[in-house]
């Protein structure tokens, strides 16, 4: 793979120094070292299949084209896709080349998808534009998607903001104990909410669909709510009102899973109650929220991937 001739200049230089997301881990990935994320400057994908377990308007009638990225930048103990986002992916990946990828995208688009969703990207960016580019070069003009952990910097969000359409980020944690206990970063959320207000200054708060219901321009924002940690899930929502909007689309998850180290975090070594969901979903309410969704407490059971399968999310 001719790396210089994929990634533009400012890109090489990101890569050659890596400081790409807030870790800033200075590695030099175009020689192949790896930092936090454990993934170097090719395209490692673990997954690209037609997804329909997001959010109505993202998936929209046919569902979306997910890429799923291997590796991440954070360090989350109950991570759904842990098999693919820890250094030691527990699934072997696989290296694309550039056209290899865009091969299997532009299959899936042919089926009447109309979006790409760019999943746990983050650490990424520079691939992420090489797509996006290399779809334009094909006539190929989808509606991007990028979903995002939320531990983004605002300066690498800015070099996005003419090629994402729709931002679809976390917002995990308000308090620094919480997200250095469960995600290994205790700055996650003076950081994620830098980005959130980057991405809103970009998009403001409303999501502008087409006549199908697909989300085609804007910000969604999703909260996971965690056993035992309502008061948590309350606080995230009143800080996006005060410092966002309430008009922003809020996806509200019941999903929680207790997969991969949540066993070593008693609190958390369990399922959702329905009880603890409703208490964060009437406070959404009762603090304004006018757009959004919420799930039902059994939605546990639908959403959990499987990585070792062609496609993760069909069982």
């Amino acid at each position: 793979m001719n790396i210089n001739a994929i990634y533009q200049d400012s890109d090489l230089e990101q890569l050659q120094r890596c400081t790409l997301c807030p870790r800033e881990c200075g590695v030099n990935r175009l020689i192949g070292a790896t930092g936090v994320c454990g993934t170097g400057a090719g395209f490692s994908v673990a997954s690209v299949c037609i997804h329909r377990g997001e959010e109505p308007p993202v998936s929209g009638p046919n569902g979306i084209c997910n890429i799923f990225f291997t590796g991440c930048n954070l360090k989350c103990v109950f991570c759904q896709n842990h098999e693919i986002s820890q250094p030691d992916f527990r699934v072997s990946r696989q290296d694309y080349s550039l056209e290899e990828l865009l091969d299997q995208i532009q299959e899936i688009l042919s089926e009447g998808i109309n979006a790409v969703g760019f999943v746990t990207p983050s650490h990424v960016v520079p691939q992420v534009k090489a797509i996006v580019k290399g779809l334009h070069q094909r006539g190929l003009q989808p509606v991007t998607v990028y979903n995002t952990n939320g531990y983004d910097k605002p300066e690498t969000l800015r070099s996005l903001a003419d090629i994402i359409d729709v931002y679809l980020p976390d917002m995990k944690y308000i308090t620094r104990e919480m997200s250095s206990r469960y995600s290994g970063a205790a700055d996650y959320p003076v950081v994620a909410l830098r980005a959130l207000k980057e991405m809103y200054w970009q998009k403001g708060s409303v999501l502008q669909l087409d006549s199908e219901g697909r989300a085609e321009y804007g910000l969604m924002i999703r909260h996971l709510v965690l056993p035992g940690h309502v008061d948590e899930s309350i606080k995230v929502l009143k800080t996006i009102a005060d410092e966002l909007s309430t008009g922003v689309h809020i996806s509200l998850m019941s999903q929680f899973n207790p997969v991969f180290m949540a066993d070593k975090y008693p609190e958390i070594n369990r399922l959702l109650v329905k009880e603890e969901y409703d208490m964060v979903a009437r406070e959404m309410e009762r603090l304004g929220f006018r757009n959004g969704w919420t799930q039902d407490t059994v939605s546990n059971l639908c959403y959990r991937p499987d990585f070792t399968r062609d496609h993760p999310f069909e069982h």
